[in-house]
């Protein structure tokens, strides 16, 4: 996952929400949202290279969505795979924050990551380039690859573009979300952050919305968490043809929360 706005506690409706892109190589073997067959109680899509997840959510309301830190520098091939900590959050049963302290103690041997995890109603975020476990206060949020709300131009832009959704839209249009996800406008040259990856490609991948010869956004994802405990997750996949990505396909799956 490359991009995620969520806001917390923000919308009148809902606890939370997840707008996401999910950023890969084309190549990589991948399941679409489904419930898992081997866990059913996780719905996500699944990286069938590795096994893990980039976001997804279980019947009792645990939610768990990771991001790469971009340093290519410190670059390991041999780490495990980063949608592991996800998956391993989703099909075990430490509280959230329990579980990013135990990931404070291990999370140096993975590749640098930013990940949010939560079980219904509250969420955390933590970063193996962090400093602290942060408990998620009400309010909206960007995250990319580079820690929390650091104000790269996909972040500003859809955050504003999000903020200013949310708060004309008493009912949600999901195929409004959706479209802020599809931004495909580059961002000035001058805007661009520095990780080391070169102009080139910081300009290909400052974009809501990636595309390139062989990289760029697979799927956008929408979490609805309404404050009765019904979640709506809607993930729509692209397929790259003549080098162009095309809608694959949107599936929809609603569940409900014992809130109590």
């Amino acid at each position: 996952m490359c991009l995620i706005l969520f806001a917390h506690a923000y919308h009148p409706e809902f606890q939370l929400i997840i707008a996401a892109n999910r950023d890969e190589f084309y190549s990589r073997p991948t399941q679409v949202l489904s419930y898992w067959d081997d866990v059913p109680s996780v719905l996500a899509g699944r990286d069938l290279k590795n096994m893990g997840t980039w976001l997804g959510v279980t019947k009792n309301g645990r939610i768990a969505a990771i991001t790469n830190y971009r340093d290519p520098s410190f670059l390991n091939p041999d780490a495990p795979s980063r949608g592991l900590l996800v998956s391993d959050f989703l099909t075990g049963d430490k509280p959230p924050k329990a579980y990013l302290e135990y990931i404070e103690k291990t999370g140096q041997h993975y590749n640098a990551f930013n990940l949010l995890v939560g079980q219904w109603p509250d969420l955390y975020y933590a970063s193996n380039r962090g400093k602290d476990i942060q408990k998620i206060r009400p309010g909206l949020y960007g995250l990319s690859n580079d820690l929390l709300d650091t104000p790269w131009p996909k972040i500003t832009k859809g955050k504003k573009l999000f903020k200013a959704l949310l708060d004309r839209e008493e009912k949600l249009d999901p195929e409004a979300v959706f479209n802020i996800l599809g931004d495909r406008a580059y961002a000035p040259d001058s805007d661009l952050p520095h990780t080391g990856v070169g102009e080139e490609w910081e300009r290909i991948l400052s974009p809501l919305f990636i595309t390139s010869m062989s990289y760029g956004t697979r799927c956008s994802s929408i979490v609805l968490f309404e404050k009765t405990g019904r979640i709506t997750f809607l993930e729509r996949t692209f397929e790259v043809i003549n080098q162009q990505p095309v809608e694959q396909k949107t599936v929809k799956y609603v569940l409900d929360l014992d809130v109590g």
